[in-house]
């Protein structure tokens, strides 16, 4: 009914110069009610939020909000009329403490006086965190730079709620989080529903989408396609509707082994901080080893030591056919390993420079002339690496910011396949991206390793472990608690057993 509806968008368009990015589309958020919004990396998704959440301005378009024309001039005009964004990304502030993150742009509720203020702030924000069931280990006081990942999420999951919204966009965060993470999400969500609040929420985990919207709205290209409801809401269908076609077969890779037994790679006895405890493995030419745990197992840790980013407290890192000793990053790439971490906004892209400065940043020893970088060479080498992974760009010298979830990684990975690559760390490949990237990385893989490269891939998906890997390593509070092999007729209850 038109009086259930809380956010109606008419005939919405967006363009980045000649890139059509949102089409024409139309859709309603209605009370109580959770929408999905899925479609390939590069469809529109988050494009179309941008303009709901006031980060970006329409072309043209018609928005009602309760009734009446809504034209948001901000994140924080949104946010004041109770239309929240989470986002995939770390949307925290720098500098700031973890209240003065909660509630940016909002101290006036608080009072005038600083110290008063401040008081107030903090002990709301710690309300907030305790609700969250973080309070234990997230301060108010504490300095988000001081913080994890997935701990920042969840302060700007309490950033939202502190505006008691209305309507909730939920952009690919829970792709961020960890199981127990994932359920306050879900406990948020069911909270706003059942309170007759709308969300909209982005997922490339369809089975996700399944459990948690009553309806699902597709995008492809820039177009709406369609709207499925109730029981239609499964994941085949709705990916017959995000690609176009009907999908048969698994993503992932065949059973042919391309793994030798030559050594490539040995970690010994690794010790750090009191998160790693004896680490010791090897990893063989042409081979994928799976490396499988919880969020906060040390895994993520161990791939920045292994690629010389972390010191060890004790043990090494060796690359057995040059006999050398990993000690920094400078030394891995030199030896063409190569490392794509979780977070690649921060961690791994200038997101404020070019796709071309980007893609070419481990390779100005091939394109260097003398002490001079040939931008003739620069561009095609860009050109070749961005072309063999087919990413959707307007040209190379785009900004990596204005991509996609999908192609930005695209983007990572050619970086080192520019470089010519021999041993890839993979630290959550696919995370955060769809179906059809998720078969193009896992194709590139299988490829890689045909060539008789070798992978490190990390995983926090039981399926992909089991789908890609040729052996598998389970960590659990720091120390290696399990190895299987692909032959070993592995099921996903096996390795849960070792990762709890």
């Amino acid at each position: 009914m038109a009086e259930d509806v809380i956010l109606k968008l008419d005939g919405m368009y967006k363009s980045f110069g000649a890139t059509k990015a949102v089409q024409n589309v139309s859709m309603e958020l209605h009370k109580g009610q959770v929408l999905a919004l899925i479609g390939e990396n590069g469809s529109g998704k988050s494009t179309l939020m941008s303009l709901v959440s006031g980060s970006q301005k329409a072309d043209t378009g018609i928005m009602t909000y309760l009734g009446e024309e809504y034209i948001p001039r901000s994140l924080i005009d949104a946010s004041n009329r109770h239309i929240c964004i989470l986002i995939q990304e770390t949307g925290t502030i720098s500098g700031l403490s973890v209240a003065e993150n909660i509630f940016l742009g909002k101290e006036s509720r608080f009072g005038t006086g600083p110290i008063i203020r401040a008081r107030k702030m903090t002990k709301a924000a710690q309300e907030l965190l305790d609700q969250m069931g973080a309070g234990d280990r997230i301060k108010a006081t504490t300095l988000v730079d001081d913080l994890s990942f997935e701990d920042r999420k969840l302060v700007e999951v309490c950033r939202a709620l502190s505006n008691n919204p209305e309507v909730l966009i939920v952009d690919e965060t829970t792709t961020a989080l960890s199981h127990t993470g994932r359920d306050k999400i879900y406990e948020i969500i069911k909270k706003l529903k059942d309170d007759g609040k709308g969300v909209i929420f982005i997922s490339h985990d369809l089975e996700e989408v399944q459990k948690t919207c009553d309806s699902a709205l597709v995008m492809r290209d820039g177009l709406y396609i369609d709207t499925l409801y109730g029981e239609d809401v499964t994941p085949d269908k709705m990916r017959q509707k995000m690609i176009g076609r009907d999908l048969t077969g698994s993503y992932y890779r065949d059973e042919k082994v391309f793994a030798t037994d030559e050594v490539v790679l040995e970690v010994k006895n690794i010790n750090w901080a009191n998160r790693l405890h004896n680490i010791s493995f090897e990893l063989h030419k042409g081979e994928i080893l799976g490396l499988g745990g919880l969020t906060e197992c040390g895994m993520h840790e161990l791939c920045k030591v292994v690629f010389g980013d972390i010191r060890p407290d004790s043990g090494e890192v060796i690359l057995t056919q040059d006999n050398c000793k990993i000690t920094s990053t400078m030394q891995a790439i030199q030896h063409h390993m190569a490392y794509l971490p979780k977070d690649r906004d921060t961690e791994s892209l200038f997101l404020y420079t070019s796709i071309q400065d980007n893609i070419t940043v481990t390779s100005f020893d091939d394109i260097k002339k003398g002490i001079f970088i040939w931008p003739k060479d620069e561009k095609a080498l860009a050109d070749k690496a961005a072309a063999e992974l087919a990413v959707k760009m307007q040209s190379v010298s785009q900004e990596a910011r204005e991509l996609s979830g999908g192609n930005k990684q695209k983007v990572v990975v050619a970086k080192w396949l520019a470089n010519d690559s021999q041993i890839l760390i993979m630290d959550c490949p696919t995370r955060g991206i769809d179906i059809g990237v998720k078969a193009t990385i896992y194709q590139l893989m299988e490829t890689l390793i045909s060539e008789g490269k070798s992978i490190i891939m990390v995983s926090e998906e039981i399926p992909e472990l089991l789908g890609m890997s040729d052996r598998i390593l389970i960590m659990k509070d720091g120390v290696l608690n399990g190895q299987f092999a692909r032959e070993d007729n592995l099921t996903e209850s096996m390795l849960i057993e070792k990762v709890i």
